[in-house]
């Protein structure tokens, strides 16, 4: 079986209203090889219908009862064959360079296990509301990010496979700051690259934590 470059995964519950385009936005990655893991984390509308509408080799989809985003994204990194890991809230979107630019980064600097770029903020429909802090930090980042997460939430990064044999999964005690908690973890042992373009459009909502 052919070993996907890098895994995606999307954990999901209960959003019909975005899963289909957020998912269009990783199908649409100027990068094709990739594997595209969904988490249904027990939804109770319409979301399995939905990505199980969605056609592509490349999308792999997993049901499960409910147990929370962290335990999502965990379930998924068990499922995951790719040198590279990405994870994608079930309401944002990334610009179709997105993980071309940050495989690039990550390749051109050998030490560095996680690459981030910057984020732009969007409401519910869509339109664009302001600009994320857009800093541009690389290297040991672990100073900055203990005072703030300047990442900004959880669609951002691709970080190495090997990474998480160090640090381990997501903290599933944990119910707010999770991302957080991981990026620090990481950045404790490993190297930041910073990609300097708004890669990542963040959906505001009211169910969003980081809003």
């Amino acid at each position: 079986m052919k070993t996907s470059l890098i895994s995606i995964i999307i954990p999901v519950y209960n959003d019909e209203k975005t899963i289909k385009q957020t998912i269009e936005s990783v199908l649409n990655q100027r990068i094709i090889n990739f594997e595209l893991i969904v988490i249904n984390d027990g939804s109770q509308d319409s979301t399995g219908e939905i990505i199980s509408s969605i056609k592509d080799d490349r999308l792999k989809i997993f049901s499960y009862p409910n147990a929370g985003v962290n335990s999502a994204r965990n379930r998924g990194l068990s499922h995951a064959s790719g040198d590279y890991i990405a994870f994608l809230d079930a309401d944002d979107l990334w610009h179709p360079d997105k993980l071309e630019f940050q495989l690039n980064a990550l390749q051109a600097n050998p030490q560095a296990a996680v690459a981030y770029s910057w984020t732009n903020y969007i409401d519910e429909s869509g339109q664009f509301l302001r600009r994320g802090n857009h800093i541009t930090l690389n290297g040991n980042v672990y100073p900055q990010l203990l005072l703030t997460d300047f990442l900004e939430n959880g669609s951002n990064v691709l970080i190495r496979r090997k990474a998480f044999d160090t640090v381990g999964q997501f903290d599933e005690s944990l119910t707010q700051a999770e991302d957080w908690n991981m990026w620090l973890r990481l950045a404790a042992h490993y190297s930041f690259v910073a990609v300097p373009y708004p890669h990542i459009l963040y959906r505001v909502s009211a169910n969003s934590a980081s809003s």
